[in-house]
């Protein structure tokens, strides 16, 4: 169009005719086309960009002719190759001198400034096409790769480490031994980041439970030094369980980078307990601990990340195929029975058919109480308690036994993946009671009283038989997830009957708690049929 405006004449009509002719391979074969389709594309672009350069040397147009179109066959040769395009490019230089030179037009400056100004900007446009198209090439693989590499490297690291453990508590509780040497303590913590503005105890020392101020909006040392990044110290207890006397308390943030992970607490029972050399020694043991408290962090999240993904996706499988499939075998055995009904001589048929389908209609039952334990998880509002509560009146429904829950839990949370850990193991202990104890009644205990808690399942079956049994498997899951968060399993009969499967977790609960009053009634009962 802009040839014909420039120089309105049937010679430019015919030079716009060859040209339409010539991208017409170009246009109608993708420059990415395999083989022989290939071969048409590049030959059909080789003969715009000649046709481009003759057609500029015939017609006289101030502008350059017809190279502002070299920039169409120049960027469809660059999403197969920079090197072709590049290639055309040259072509279309070497065309229009050539041809501008036979006519005698090189001699006008005008026209060569025009002719390289379009020739630069093709190689321009040759280049950024290629950029664009490997850009969007990978837009989709590339965040699996670098998630693909990350991995290798932390499984790689996580191997060199000392013990081969990226071990939250363990790294905590080490962090704070370390610390309480260098400090002497009467009580020290470590907290670690959650969500909902609050933060949770990894672990603590000291010869009582004690209540740690753990909220991040409250106007306290621990929020001020969360946010400054900055070592605090108070006369004041960080502890709402201790009041009426001076104290010694120093909070020192654990920064990783620029990102506050974490808060040492240690808190003594003197004044002045802790001078500038003293919180000095203690920054610096905190500022080596700090990364490896992260990675930790960081491990138990992507573990949480990929284990709930791989349960909902087991659910997912089990949900669309198996149980599907057996719920058209129980309707296959239905109408076999209404096939058989009435039919002389039938009655043992149709009785072994109502023996098949009373066991089709377990398993499918069995199937998804699978599905919800799968699904099931400790809900960030809910808590522990809650989740482990409304499991084991679930089972309850389905099972026919009475449910006697006994929750007691503050207001503190214990880290995430201890409270999934802590609900699996309550939930493989009811599962066990469900299918192998025959019990009619079930006891389901919740403490939480953080860096503590306790989880208590019995029942009044016929106990834990001597030797392997079906539920050892069982038994064993739970086991290794007492000891991934480093909690105290215990498995003990029941007097006068069944079994009592135990999880502690940290040291004793604090004074005035359920577990700590003799002979306490639960302070939360709910039976449930």
């Amino acid at each position: 169009m802009l040839a014909l405006l420039s120089t309105p004449r049937w010679s430019t009509l015919g030079w716009c005719a060859l040209l339409a002719v010539a991208a017409l391979p170009g246009l109608v074969l993708p420059a990415a086309a395999g083989g022989r389709l290939a071969l048409l594309g590049r030959l059909g672009r080789i003969a715009e960009v000649v046709v481009v350069g003759l057609s500029t040397a015939a017609l006289h147009a101030g502008y350059g002719g017809t190279l502002p179109y070299l920039l169409l066959p120049v960027r469809s040769a660059s999403f197969a190759g920079i090197g072709e395009a590049l290639a055309l490019v040259g072509l279309g230089a070497l065309t229009t001198f050539g041809a501008s030179a036979a006519t005698g037009r090189l001699t006008s400056r005008d026209f060569v400034l025009a002719t390289v100004l379009w020739l630069l900007v093709a190689a321009a446009a040759a280049v950024a096409g290629r950029r664009m198209y490997a850009d969007v090439g990978r837009t989709e693989p590339q965040p699996y790769a670098a998630a693909t590499r990350l991995l290798t490297q932390l499984r790689t690291v996580a191997r060199q480490l000392p013990g081969g453990t990226l071990d939250l508590g363990g790294i905590a509780a080490g962090l704070l031994d370390e610390v309480i040497a260098a400090a002497p303590s009467d009580r020290a913590a470590v907290l670690g980041r959650s969500g909902g503005g609050r933060l949770v105890v990894l672990t603590q020392r000291g010869p009582d439970r004690t209540d740690w101020e753990t909220s991040l909006s409250a106007d306290t040392p621990i929020a001020e030094a969360w946010l400054s990044q900055q070592p605090h110290l108070t006369s004041t207890s960080l502890a709402r369980s201790i009041t009426g006397h001076p104290v010694s308390a120093l909070v020192v943030p654990l920064v990783a980078g620029v990102r506050s992970i974490g808060l040492l607490v240690v808190e003594a029972d003197r004044t002045g307990a802790y001078p500038p050399e003293t919180v000095a020694r203690v920054r610096g043991l905190v500022s080596t601990a700090a990364l490896r408290l992260e990675a930790a962090l960081l491990f138990d999240e992507v573990r949480a990340l990929a284990t709930t993904e791989e349960r909902q996706r087991l659910a997912r499988e089990i949900h669309d195929g198996v149980a599907q499939e057996l719920v058209m075998v129980g309707y296959g055995i239905d109408n076999a029975v209404a096939g058989l009904t009435g039919v002389a001589g039938a009655e043992q048929a149709v009785g072994e058919l109502n023996t098949l389908r009373a066991e089709v209609t377990r398993v499918i039952t069995e199937l998804r109480l699978s599905l919800f334990e799968l699904r099931t998880d400790v809900d960030p509002s809910g808590g522990l308690a809650t989740a482990l509560a409304d499991y084991a009146r679930t089972v309850a429904a389905s099972s026919g036994m009475r449910v006697h829950l006994s929750l007691d839990t503050s207001t503190a949370r214990l880290p995430a993946t201890v409270e999934t850990e802590l609900l699996r193991i309550g939930q493989e202990a009811i599962t066990n009671a469900r299918k192998h104890a025959r019990a009619e009644n079930l006891w389901v205990t919740c403490e939480i009283d953080p860096p503590y808690a306790r989880i208590e399942v019995a029942d009044d079956g016929q106990g834990m038989p001597e030797g392997p049994n079906e539920g050892s498997y069982g038994l064993t899951i739970m086991a290794e997830r007492a000891r991934r968060i480093r909690a105290q399993l215990g498995i003990n009969p029941r007097k006068p009957s069944g079994t009592m499967i135990t999880a502690v977790l940290a040291a004793r609960p604090r004074r005035g708690s359920v577990s700590a009053a003799e002979g306490a009634d639960d302070s939360t009962a709910t039976d449930s049929a």
